[in-house]
């Protein structure tokens, strides 16, 4: 019997760790939730003030374009060309509904069914989601001590069905920065080989590097081969307004521009309207976004000595993100859901990140600390610091 173009892909995996918690009981101690990568709070007052406002016009409440409002195109291409010091113009520049539809066009807009796509490992689980769901085959491209995928090794995985390389930086889930120089390098390949380059960047306000990351969109005829994705939910807590970005030649977003037609016609008015008036006014806030962050990074590796002496190991850190090894015999997907009983933590198991032939995921966890600050994370550290009764790895 045939399948469902759902039923293909796997259940989505913050949803399933939340189901956990049904049977917990956290009388003793409260929930530390280190599960999902998303802000909690609402934007800041100033903001919530001017949405108010905005919802007084009467664009606010009907359909747009369904590449996104000119203006709001038009500020993120300058933003974006002074950022990565280039030239990227607002006819480069599309609005979607989220980054997760910005991901979801762009493959669509790339491939046919049986095509492949090469996604470095440990991965975002929704893009393997989306390649699930289109028919596209997932080619994993495992990554090093540093989780940082080679160049090399990818070369060796092209096929005649290859149509995409993608990569994500700062990473989700290891919180790990590829430096220039591989982001180069990965681009180099993919024109080389007539393949475009998705670099997913919705991490990219919470790099601790204060220069461009990268410079691909100085290049000659940029457009031809790479995609640049964005969101504004981090930057902004616009979480629930959905407003993310693509950055690609116009000939590529009159593809996606189908996709994005049928799927949801335009992005929400509101969220679009939100997000240009924090380009325009929230710059100094959310510098202090990204030092809290960049606070809590440095926070994890104060912490991990404790852990390290009980065995874990610290994999990556960044973004928002650790990614840790643990020293359990226990794999990862059964000890994320002894740590909700036994310790009332939540947190995401490595299986979730990788195939499921693939045994590294068994011994990786991952924090995600958008929601804890330094203090919390300290919190974090002693309740795993102090686990008793599981049996180690030999």
């Amino acid at each position: 019997m045939s399948q469902s173009r759902t039923q293909t892909t796997f259940a989505p995996p913050v949803m399933e760790a939340r189901r956990w918690l049904e049977t917990a009981d956290f009388s003793e101690q409260p929930l530390i939730n280190v599960s999902q990568a998303a802000p909690v709070n609402p934007p800041p007052a100033e903001m919530r003030a001017a949405m108010a406002a905005m919802m007084e016009e009467d664009d606010t409440h009907l359909y747009g374009a369904v590449l996104g409002n000119d203006a709001l195109r038009t500020e993120l291409a300058s933003q974006w060309a002074r950022h990565f010091e280039g030239t990227v113009s607002p006819a480069q520049v599309a609005i979607t509904s989220g980054c997760n539809q910005a991901f979801s066009a762009t493959i669509s807009a790339i491939c046919a069914q049986g095509d492949e796509v090469l996604l470095p490992t440990p991965w975002y689980f929704n893009h393997k989601m989306w390649l699930d769901m289109a028919g596209v085959t997932t080619v994993p491209l495992g990554t090093g001590a540093d989780l940082t995928p080679d160049v090399a090794t990818a070369k060796a995985l092209i096929g005649p069905r290859t149509k995409a390389i993608v990569l994500v930086t700062p990473n989700n889930p290891a919180g790990t920065e590829y430096s220039g120089e591989t982001v180069r390098a990965f681009y180099d390949l993919a024109k080389a080989h007539g393949l475009k380059l998705l670099i997913d960047e919705t991490y990219r306000d919470f790099d601790s590097r204060d220069g461009a990351p990268h410079t691909l969109v100085g290049l000659p005829d940029w457009d031809e081969t790479l995609v640049q994705l964005y969101s504004f939910s981090k930057a902004y807590r616009l979480t629930g307004h959905r407003v993310g970005a693509m950055m690609a030649s116009a000939a590529f977003l009159a593809e996606a521009e189908k996709f994005l037609d049928t799927v949801a016609i335009c992005p929400n008015q509101l969220g679009q309207k939100a997000a240009l008036w924090g380009l325009q006014n929230l710059g100094d806030w959310l510098a202090g976004e990204r030092q809290e962050i960049l606070n809590r990074s440095a926070a994890i590796a104060q912490n991990m000595p404790a852990l390290e002496a009980k065995g874990w190991s610290l994999l990556g850190n960044g973004a928002y993100f650790a990614y840790l090894r643990h020293p359990y015999a226990m794999p990862s997907d059964e000890l994320a859901k002894w740590l909700v009983h036994n310790a009332q933590i939540l947190a995401l198991p490595g299986t979730m990140f990788r195939p499921s032939d693939d045994p590294t995921g068994a011994q990786e966890m991952r924090i995600a600390f958008a929601n804890i600050d330094a203090s919390g994370i300290a919190a974090l550290f002693a309740r795993l610091s102090a686990l008793e009764g599981l049996p180690l790895r030999a």
